[in-house]
């Protein structure tokens, strides 16, 4: 008895001491090492914190700048990418963030830049979030341009007589994006498929919420 004790138990024990040791080194360990050669490069950044990286402080930033009005002469990147703005405004145009425990390299000069997109076998894009995977990768040409110049249209009898006019276009944008896609999937236009948009728009705004914070397989 003792002895089958012992067989079940050892195996239990490195196979959690195993995984303790796996998650130690993705949450700290890995991280801690990753942003000691990345300043030893001579890139700035902020400091790692434990496994959620600068996501709580990129989220709130977010949630700040999206909560004030904006124009139209407004800049945009202030709301689009607030955190990023204030990292690079801090650090220069060569840094790193933390995503998670994942480092978030910001390269502005010309010549690094040249020499990562020719050089992609070795700087290949990081793993992305696989809940973005629920929306939609995209749609064919012909589709789009039918959809533009539908949209293109109703612009052109919006203008007055001079040919200008004001207008939001978000919505528009939304509504064609929506159509070349509807077009493409189901063979019909945004007005046939209008809820079936209605539900794409609700899990993307469920997906962005979710991705602003740490991706743990089966959490949710």
């Amino acid at each position: 008895m003792e002895t089958l004790y012992k067989s079940i138990v050892v195996p239990c024990a490195i196979v959690v001491l195993a995984l303790a040791w796996r998650v130690l080194n993705s949450v700290w360990l890995r991280p801690r090492k990753l942003e000691k050669y990345l300043r030893q490069q001579g890139l700035r950044g902020t400091s790692y914190k434990l496994l959620y990286g600068d996501m709580k402080e990129v989220s709130a930033m977010m949630k700040e700048a999206q909560s004030k009005p904006i124009s139209l002469s407004d800049d945009i990147v202030p709301r689009l990418i607030p955190f990023a703005q204030k990292a690079i405004k801090n650090y220069g145009k060569n840094c790193f963030t933390w995503l998670g425990p994942k480092p978030l390299v910001y390269i502005m000069d010309p010549d690094l830049i040249k020499e990562i997109t020719t050089k992609n076998f070795q700087f290949r894009r990081p793993n992305r979030n696989p809940l973005t995977k629920l929306l939609a990768k995209g749609t064919m040409l012909p589709a789009f341009y039918v959809s533009c110049n539908e949209m293109m249209t109703k612009w052109e009898k919006m203008a007055s007589d001079d040919g200008l006019c004001e207008l939001d276009v978000w919505s528009h944008l939304q509504t064609m994006s929506s159509d070349a896609i509807s077009r493409t999937a189901f063979g019909s236009s945004y007005e046939e498929g209008k809820r079936i948009f209605e539900l794409q728009k609700e899990q993307g705004l469920l997906v962005h919420e979710v991705i602003q914070s740490i991706y743990i397989p089966g959490w949710r």
